[in-house]
Order: structure tokens, then sequence, then C-alpha cells
């Protein structure tokens, strides 16, 4: 049971950052890097995006046991279709994680470093819904920001996810 849910969890992430990402086609190079208010801490859509991507990132290798030293730099994706490309390389080796992770694995207590070196653990499930509850906030940052440029992503909830993969 605990195996599905997290699996619809992690489609539903997957639905709504894809839902993210095609609204950022529409943005120009200019609108992509300037500061647009999105947070403090990720002022531009491109800083914004890297920061949900290199969350991605980073949980993805503390779920397989490794603990990285350090986040991805937004620096190194001056466009957007970099960002894509590299985004759709974490999904899929997320989406085999997924495919194939047990409830025991699950339940499982999961040790790491965070990035500062202090020892952190958790049961991977609370670790896993925690990652897509990350990005449901960093979305709806976007989605704002987004909506003002002319370009809504849609609604981006989950209950709009289930319905439309039940039809």
């Amino acid at each position: 049971m605990l195996r599905e849910m997290i699996r619809t969890m992690y489609n539903y992430n997957n639905w709504a950052n894809e839902r993210i990402l095609n609204a950022c086609d529409n943005l120009s190079q200019e609108q992509f890097l300037a500061g647009e208010g999105v947070s403090t801490a990720n002022p531009s859509i491109r800083d914004t995006l890297v920061h949900v991507l290199g969350a991605e990132e980073l949980w993805l290798a503390r779920f397989n046991g490794v603990s990285p030293t350090q986040f991805l730099d937004e620096k190194d994706f001056g466009t957007f279709s970099l960002v894509r490309q590299y985004w759709y390389e974490i999904a899929t080796h997320m989406q085999g994680y997924i495919d194939h992770v047990e409830d025991d694995v699950l339940q499982d207590t999961m040790h790491y470093q965070n990035l500062a070196g202090k020892p952190m653990a958790y049961p991977r499930w609370e670790a896993m819904l925690h990652l897509v509850n990350h990005g449901t906030q960093h979305r709806s940052e976007l989605a704002l920001v987004l909506t003002r440029l002319g370009y809504s992503p849609g609604d981006l909830d989950l209950l709009v996810y289930m319905d439309n993969t039940r039809q």
C-alpha cells in the first residue's frame, strides 16, 4: 500500500513538473533569467527550476545511500533547454528508483548527511513525500510568476491530476 501511494505521488510530481516546464517553453531568454521575484532564495525562474531539479537529484542520491556535498549551480544552466534536458535525465533515474522500491525499503530509516555535514535520519517514505511537497511549494511560486507573464501552467492540484488519470 505504501509503495502504491509513493508511486502515485511521484507520478503526480512528474505531471505537475511537466505542466510547469511546458509553461516555461514560452519564456524568452530574458524572462527565464530575469529576477522576477519568485522567492528571495531563488529570484529568477531559472534559479527556482534549478533549485527544484537540484533537490530531486540530491534526494535521489540520498535514497540510494549517497550523501552529496554540494548542490547544483544555477549558473551551469544558461538556457531553459539545458534545464529541461537535465530534468528528464534526473526524472528517468528517479522513475527507475520508484518502479523498484519495495515497502520494506520505504519503511527503513534512511541515514544521510545534509549539505552541512550534519547526520540526519528519516523513514525513507517520509523523505520521499518531503521531496514531492518541496516541489509543490516551488511549483506554486513558479505558477504565480508564469501566470503574471501570461503563461499559466493551469491547475496543479493533486485531485486535478487524479481526475485526469482516471479518464
